[in-house]
């Protein structure tokens, strides 16, 4: 009966506020419920009161919900605050390396400088027990950790405070030996260059390691040789064909000039092998130092040679045999002249073979020194 009269209850309450329709269906549903709950939810030593109140059994049902939501979100470990409390408990995720979550709760992706790059790199290798963490370079920092306005124990911004002792120190714990095993002493290392004053580490495309922009790097301190490989006879170095370290190492070389082999002709002879010989007549400049005729970076004459012939010659072969000037042959001067005189102008006319020659005549004796 009680059913039947709410059930008319709300049929006249739509038809006079049909906003309340969504309120009432939900009231409705939700009583019957509420009053087969009061017996279970009710203490058995309060019945009599209830009996004795009448308005006793119409108010308690409505606070028993509201008393007893709480207690079920907070009480059982499967409600819906149980489930986020369990989420903020859970340590935050390591990012790219390992043991990095403590640095990427505030170095993520939104930095300025890409920290998270390293990923993509040869350093973010995890599955390389070798991979180093965040502290393997910058140091426990726990000050930083607990102060973001104190900077962290190394830095390797161009701006840092750090010694550059102890940031080279941080990359030869692992980047000590093999190319790298003549850094002490080396003449980057005396002059005090930073590892990362060359060296990106965070970035996947390290500009030193790439054949088109290391020049560039390089070029930074040596503005001498930036001028000379954009002189019209060079090394390809502009197209990325050769580069710096194809014959220098920067990190250190028992030859002069950091050279990458044991002098300057060995490592000429990576590419230029058909100067290396032997040969039966040697010329001794070229057994020497490929270096002393020519600029191996760039030239204003062709073959990349320092000065033009016969003066690059006449630094040595002047004035035994050959002159390299013709005043003796104009007019008026004895007509037995040596027509050498007019000949030295072009050394390499007659002496082709100037790196050696395998002529077993070719010796000054003979007058066939160096030819074929």
């Amino acid at each position: 009966m009680e059913q039947q009269r709410k059930a008319k209850a709300i049929a006249a309450l739509k038809s006079i506020i049909p906003g309340l329709c969504l309120v009432v269906a939900a009231y409705s549903f939700a009583a019957p419920e509420e009053s087969n709950k009061e017996p279970e939810s009710a203490p058995a030593a309060e019945k009599p009161s209830e009996v004795s109140s009448p308005a006793g059994p119409a108010a308690e049902p409505a606070q028993e919900p509201a008393a007893a939501a709480p207690a079920a979100e907070s009480g059982t470990k499967g409600g819906p605050a149980g489930a986020m409390g369990e989420a903020e408990k859970k340590p935050p995720r390591d990012l790219v390396l390992r043991d990095d979550a403590k640095c990427t709760r505030c170095h993520n992706e939104n930095e300025e400088y890409p920290v998270l790059m390293i990923g993509r790199t040869e350093h973010g290798t995890v599955a390389d027990k070798r991979t180093p963490t965040c502290t393997s370079c910058h140091g426990e920092s726990e000050k930083h950790l607990a102060n973001k306005r104190v900077k962290p124990d190394r830095m390797f911004t161009k701006t840092s405070l750090t010694p550059i002792e102890d940031r080279n120190k941080a990359c030869l714990t692992c980047h000590q030996g093999n190319r790298r095993i003549l850094w002490q002493g080396s003449t980057h290392q005396t002059h005090e260059i930073a590892c990362t004053s060359c060296h990106q580490i965070h970035i996947q495309h390290d500009k030193v390691r790439e054949k088109l922009t290391q020049p560039t790097v390089c070029f930074t301190c040596h503005k001498e040789q930036r001028v000379q490989i954009i002189r019209p006879y060079r090394h390809p170095i502009l197209e990325g064909k050769v580069v710096c370290s194809d014959c220098h190492n920067p990190h250190g070389s028992v030859a002069p000039a950091l050279m990458v082999r044991e002098n300057i002709n060995e490592t000429c002879y990576q590419c230029h092998m058909e100067k290396r010989g032997p040969y039966v007549r040697n010329h001794p400049p070229v057994q020497e130092n490929c270096g002393l005729c020519h600029n191996p970076h760039g030239s204003t004459i062709p073959n990349l040679l320092k000065v033009r012939a016969p003066f690059l010659c006449q630094e040595c072969h002047e004035p035994n045999s050959h002159r390299g000037t013709i005043p003796s042959a104009l007019p008026g001067n004895p007509p037995n002249l040596n027509m050498g005189v007019l000949l030295a102008r072009g050394c390499v006319n007659c002496h082709t073979e100037i790196h050696g020659s395998n002529n077993p005549l070719g010796d000054t004796t003979s007058g066939r020194a160096l030819r074929r």
